[in-house]
């Protein structure tokens, strides 16, 4: 049987530059509670990404935990059901009620244009997320969000190095967050991290990621243990020095699967988001009916030959129990989000990713035919 193919693989660095950041870590003996590492990696991805303030978390829901208890976040808030559960699921453990509104079609993100008629008296924010690690809107969320005076959240777990015009897309919004999941592009096995735009905002979620504490005998808030610990701080640090070539590689497989899959009645994939810098974070790929068998019948044909795609994201975050009584919820309110994702697919993209991979996965979704692929049989 072949070695099974994922739709990502975390790249790790070569052991042999891990030693002597353990071996730091064992003779201090420090090992949270931000430490060295802790501090040299929040430094330094702040200089990597152009960013000010940023606060490490052990992972990104806590981060979206805490943000919005940061921002004092109540009442009803916008959101997409195009997410991971982990968007919403935030929203519920504030005690906030997520108000769903439907995608663009072709960004897949929050459509602006249907976020003013969701306002209410009750609104207080609006959650975007940069699906996939495309950029949303976020003039017109901001514009929108101005008017109304509403908070702006972004869920920007996809979106490590993204770039628009202006530089990181992380600076939009009120705050934005991270995650280093081990399915992300940038990874510390768990981990995340909360962007903030002023000093002010970054010391009220430092207290509150740390139980609240100011010193040792002084509790300011109700907090919670989010930090991030020496150990995933000093992977971090190792992964900024890969990243790039990372980045570098996926390009590569992202601009191999455009080639390969163009000819295809039926499969379509995004077109590249407009930015200036792109992560590449996943490789997309919408199953149409001209295609002449289903999603759900690829998918599992994808499965048999060791292909582990996956359908992010189906179902959609408001057809689950917690959700689904939510007016908002209704598939009515949210045809382009409900028909994404009954046609979604991410293929497998990650650094390392052999090309006979690629070339394996595109043959099964021409239904075993074999095509020339630069002058290889796939």
């Amino acid at each position: 049987m072949k070695e099974p193919i994922y739709v990502t693989r975390p790249f790790l660095p070569p052991l042999e530059e891990l030693q002597p950041y353990l071996e730091r870590i064992w003779a201090n003996r420090q090992l949270t509670n931000g430490g060295p590492f802790h501090q040299e990696f929040e430094q330094a991805l702040c200089d990597y990404l152009g960013v000010e303030y940023i606060s490490l978390f052990t992972n990104g829901t806590l981060a979206l935990v805490t943000a919005l208890q940061a921002l004092r976040i109540t009442g009803d808030v916008i959101t997409t059901p195009y997410s991971f559960v982990a968007t919403s699921h935030s929203l519920l453990w504030n005690g906030i009620r997520p108000v769903f509104v439907d995608i663009d079609p072709e960004t897949l993100n929050l459509d602006p244009d249907k976020i003013e008629a969701a306002i209410t008296p009750q609104t207080t924010a609006i959650l975007p997320v940069h699906v996939y690690g495309r950029p949303c809107d976020t003039q017109r969320i901001q514009s929108i969000a101005d008017i109304y005076g509403l908070k702006v959240i972004y869920d920007a777990a996809h979106a490590f190095g993204v770039e628009d015009e202006g530089g990181s897309i992380l600076r939009h919004g009120d705050v934005s967050i991270l995650s280093f999941h081990g399915t992300k592009v940038f990874t510390t096995f768990e981990g995340g991290a909360v962007i903030s735009p002023d000093a002010k905002t970054k010391k009220r979620i430092d207290y509150l990621k740390n139980f609240g504490f100011a010193d040792e005998v002084t509790v300011v808030a109700p907090g919670i243990n989010g930090k991030m610990n020496e150990f995933q701080a000093a992977l971090g640090l190792l992964q900024l020095n890969h990243v790039d070539t990372a980045l570098k590689e996926r390009a590569e497989l992202d601009r191999q699967y455009r080639e390969a899959l163009a000819d295809i009645p039926g499969i379509r994939y995004l077109t590249l988001p407009d930015c200036s810098r792109r992560n590449y974070a996943y490789f997309v790929i919408m199953v149409d009916p001209e295609y002449p068998i289903s999603r759900d019948e690829l998918y599992t044909r994808l499965r048999q030959n060791n292909i582990f795609a996956r359908r992010y994201f189906y179902p959609l975050i408001s057809n689950f129990p917690m959700y689904r009584a939510l007016p908002s919820a209704n598939k009515s309110n949210l045809p382009i989000a409900s028909a994404s994702a009954d046609r979604v697919l991410c293929l497998p993209i990650y650094p390392g990713l052999d090309k006979s991979a690629l070339e394996s996965t595109v043959d099964v979704i021409r239904g075993g035919r074999s095509v020339l692929l630069h002058g290889i049989r796939a």
